[in-house]
């Protein structure tokens, strides 16, 4: 180990989550910095860390029951107000108040550490500039628009591929807090900040040189 190291990255296992590709990608990032990253099942070690990627893939009321239920909620929680924190995917609709994803027609509540929804696409029938239809989940490569400046796109260039997986997308209550905007059918929010909270809709994980980029930028972000 670098014995420089002098400060931990903690990726959150509850059970959920595209959790391999994002340890993967973080522990890549975090080569060559004095960051040591740790995947963790444990409050104590989420707690202790510096800062904490909150990994997320699959129904959003699964992942909030799966967080809820391992015993790290609350460990997010108290990240969330006192370190950097980056959600990833549903990782990142987690975050908002609440979604229409769920299993039942009341939708889920989310953690509530940005006010807004998640929303399910409505694209039935419309067709993309191409000519071809809309498929939801949007699936592939598509480009995020930073709509301000932030630490973590650092001298990312705007305009950036970045890869997306999702059927439902997030909806901030303040406009403030939209970091960057993708176009599918409509413009939505592909990434939101507030404080010392970061989190794209998209997969870092999956979008090569420009996605690690990010998670180095995020290991060097104090707000």
């Amino acid at each position: 180990m670098n014995s420089r190291v002098n400060q931990t990255v903690a990726v959150v296992d509850y059970g959920m989550g595209n959790l391999r590709s994002v340890a993967q990608a973080v522990l890549h990032a975090t080569q060559d910095t004095h960051v040591n990253a740790v995947i963790t099942a444990d409050p104590a070690q989420v707690r202790a860390a510096h800062r904490v990627v909150l990994p997320g893939q699959g129904a959003m009321a699964d992942c909030m029951s799966a967080l809820r239920e391992s015993g790290l909620q609350d460990a997010v929680l108290e990240a969330a107000a006192t370190k950097p924190l980056f959600g990833v995917c549903v990782g990142m609709q987690m975050l908002l108040s609440h979604s229409a994803e769920g299993h039942s027609a009341a939708g889920t509540p989310g953690l509530g550490l940005i006010a807004g929804e998640v929303l399910r696409f409505d694209l039935a029938g419309r067709r993309a500039p191409d000519g071809s239809r809309y498929k939801v989940p949007q699936m592939g490569w598509n480009r995020v628009y930073q709509t301000r400046p932030h630490p973590v796109w650092g001298t990312q260039a705007d305009g950036q591929w970045f890869y997306f997986v999702h059927s439902f997308y997030a909806q901030p209550g303040d406009a403030a807090h939209c970091a960057g905007e993708t176009e599918y059918g409509n413009r939505f929010a592909s990434a939101i900040a507030r404080d010392n909270i970061f989190a794209t809709q998209f997969h870092p994980e999956k979008s090569a040189a420009q996605g690690l980029e990010l998670y180095r930028n995020f290991l060097h972000w104090n707000p």
